[in-house]
């Protein structure tokens, strides 16, 4: 995943349709968790096998709404001069170091 190329193809999406005025930390931070529910309701009242084994309906569904998370996530990140790419290495480092033995 190159994400200098995903943030520039965000940011023509946002310039093209003049959404950059919308895109404050706290409006894609609300953003990003409406998709998140929206992946949440995929899995509710099911049991943990049926989470495990979707149907392809279902499971190209989840993956579009984690597409949808992940794409609001590197906007936040970009908004709030967050480097995504160190964020996530440093977080995986530090669960390393308190959680692998």
């Amino acid at each position: 995943m190159n994400i200098d190329e995903l943030t520039a193809r965000l940011h023509r999406i946002r310039d093209t349709n003049e959404w950059r005025g919308f895109h404050s930390p706290k409006n894609l931070t609300m953003a990003a968790s409406v998709e998140m529910a929206e992946l949440v309701e995929i899995f509710q009242w099911k049991t943990e096998d049926q989470s495990r084994q979707l149907p392809p309906d279902e499971l190209a569904h989840a993956g579009q709404e984690i597409g949808d998370v992940v794409l609001y996530l590197l906007l936040l990140c970009n908004e709030l001069g967050l480097d995504m790419d160190e964020v996530v290495r440093a977080k995986l480092a530090d669960s390393e170091r308190r959680f692998a033995k």
